[in-house]
């Protein structure tokens, strides 16, 4: 009995291209908002089983929260706007939103948007997670969305690339499909080292430390300024009169040390008790002699 082998057809996943310009502008907007998620479309074309990434215009004024984000009314009119002005020939091709910190996939709610807004067959889903630097993007397979392995960085012949992008294609991938005005590019991780991380942190808290002194010196200066100003003003004054005063307290001063010295500087004979007398008191009167008058004869009398 012979049997043939079963066969099973796997429907091709669509091919993504993105300017690489377009990428790096996605990743600078997640990096804007590290906690709360940011979201935008993408505008390019389509090309058989092809889409190609040519633009992106960020999603203003969008509903923002911690894991989910929502196009509003006036996002989409700011959207619109922005088309019709800068990219009137092009089409929205997609999506695109960040994921800070958790990683890359479509939650319930990003599943809702892409089967309500972004329902085209070839309308992708592009997530990046702004902490990892992790990045990917989602399309219809099937019928299903699905994460998509076919996607190249280009870019365009006007633009040429630095000497630091790659331009090798990964190995078992066919140049042959891409337009020729398309050079494939590998894409590259752009995450800083970790001591310049902890270094421009240590940084920011020793200039936010001087920053809070010297405010804190400003605004004690502008408030306690006058009064101290006042009081140094008065100090000075008090200052000056003991400076006149001065001279009358060191010639007090030398004259109880030195009480013999009048304040001519001339010297004065200290003054017997018997000389000092109470105020008011009459100076003492000199008694008349009672001696006898013969003795005031002398000898000139006969015995």
């Amino acid at each position: 009995m012979s049997g043939k082998g079963i066969q099973v057809k796997v429907k091709p996943q669509p091919m993504v291209v993105m300017e690489a310009e377009v990428a790096r502008k996605i990743r600078q907007h997640s990096r804007s908002s590290m906690k709360a998620e940011v979201c935008g479309v993408l505008i390019g074309g389509n090309d058989q089983e092809r889409t190609m990434i040519e633009a992106c215009i960020p999603g203003i004024n969008a509903a923002q929260g911690g894991a989910h984000v929502t196009f509003t009314q006036d996002t989409w009119e700011h959207i619109y706007k922005i088309k019709d002005q800068q990219f009137p020939d092009d089409k929205i091709v997609g999506w695109y939103h960040s994921h800070p910190g958790f990683g890359v996939f479509l939650s319930e709610h990003d599943l809702f948007i892409q089967e309500n807004f972004f329902s085209s067959p070839q309308q992708v889903a592009w997530v990046y997670d702004p902490h990892t630097d992790e990045e990917g993007c989602f399309g219809w397979v099937g019928g299903k969305i699905e994460k998509l392995s076919g996607v190249r960085f280009g870019y365009l012949k006007s633009v040429e690339p630095g000497e630091s992008a790659a331009t090798e294609l990964e190995e078992g991938d066919d140049n042959g499909d891409l337009d020729p005005q398309v050079r494939v590019a590998a894409p590259r991780s752009k995450r800083e080292p970790a001591w310049m991380i902890w270094t421009g942190r240590i940084l920011s808290y020793v200039l936010a430390v001087i920053l809070g002194f010297g405010g804190g010196y400003l605004f004690f200066g502008w408030l306690y300024g006058p009064r101290f100003r006042a009081m140094d003003e008065k100090l000075q004054e008090y200052q000056a009169v003991f400076q006149q005063l001065e001279p009358m307290i060191r010639e007090c001063q030398e004259r109880f040390a030195n009480p013999s010295t009048s304040p001519d500087g001339r010297s004065v004979a200290p003054k017997s008790p018997a000389q000092v007398r109470p105020r008011g008191q009459q100076p003492p009167q000199p008694q008349p002699s009672t001696a006898p008058l013969d003795s005031a004869k002398g000898n000139n009398g006969k015995h």
